[in-house]
C-alpha cells in the first residue's frame, strides 16, 4: 500500500470511529427531540435524524467536531420543521411521557410518585406555547446553554432567556395554584 493510501485509510478509520461515538452519544436525545417536534412520530423522527447524520458524515468534521451536538440539534430542528411545512400542517408538541427512570433502590411507591410528578410537569408544560416548550426541553432535557439554544432555534440569546424565564414563571404560578409548591 502506498504511503498516501495508508494515511487515507487511517483517516477514514478515524472518521468512522468519530461518527460512531457521535451517534452513540446523540442519537437517542436527537430522536426524542425530533419526534416531539413531529407530534410524537418516531418513524418520521428517525428519518430526520438519519438525514442529519448523513449531512454530518458529508460535512467537514473539523468544522463541526467541537459543537457536534449543537450542530446536529439545529439540523434536526430544521429538518423536522421542513417536514411539517411540506405536510402543510403544524403538529403541537406531544405531552407524552417518555420513560422516567427511577434511581437505583427506589421502591414502587417512590417510582409511582416520580411518574405522577413527571405527568404533572408534562401536563403543565403542554399548556405553554410551543416555543417555550422547545427551549425548556433543550435546556433541561438536553443540557444546552442559552447560546447553544439560540443557535439551534434561531432566537437571540436574550430571547432564549426571556422564553425560559417566562415559561418558568408560568409553571411556578400554575404549581402554586395547584398546591404543588409553597
Amino acid at each position: 500500500m502506498k504511503p498516501d493510501a495508508a494515511k487515507q485509510c487511517e483517516r477514514d478509520e478515524d472518521r468512522v470511529e468519530w461518527m460512531r461515538s457521535v451517534m452513540d452519544r446523540h442519537e437517542g436525545p436527537l430522536l426524542r427531540y425530533t419526534a416531539r417536534i413531529l407530534g410524537g412520530d418516531l418513524e418520521r423522527g428517525r428519518d430526520v435524524v438519519q438525514d442529519a447524520f448523513l449531512k454530518l458524515w458529508k460535512s467537514d468534521r473539523f468544522g463541526v467536531d467541537d459543537n457536534a451536538a449543537q450542530w446536529l440539534f439545529a439540523v434536526c430542528r430544521n429538518g423536522a420543521v421542513d417536514v411539517l411545512r411540506k405536510e402543510k400542517r403544524m403538529i403541537g408538541l406531544s405531552d407524552e411521557i417518555k420513560h422516567t427512570q427511577a434511581a437505583p433502590g427506589d421502591g414502587p411507591h417512590e417510582i409511582i410518585e416520580d411518574q405522577e410528578d413527571a405527568q404533572q410537569v408534562t401536563r403543565a408544560m403542554s399548556q405553554l406555547p410551543e416555543n417555550q416548550q422547545e427551549v425548556l426541553r433543550l435546556k433541561f432535557q438536553n443540557g444546552f446553554t442559552y447560546k447553544q439554544i439560540a443557535q439551534i432555534t434561531g432566537l437571540s440569546v436574550s430571547g432564549v432567556g426571556f422564553q425560559i424565564h417566562t415559561a418558568m414563571q408560568t409553571l411556578r404560578r400554575k404549581f402554586k395554584v395547584d398546591g404543588l409548591v409553597a
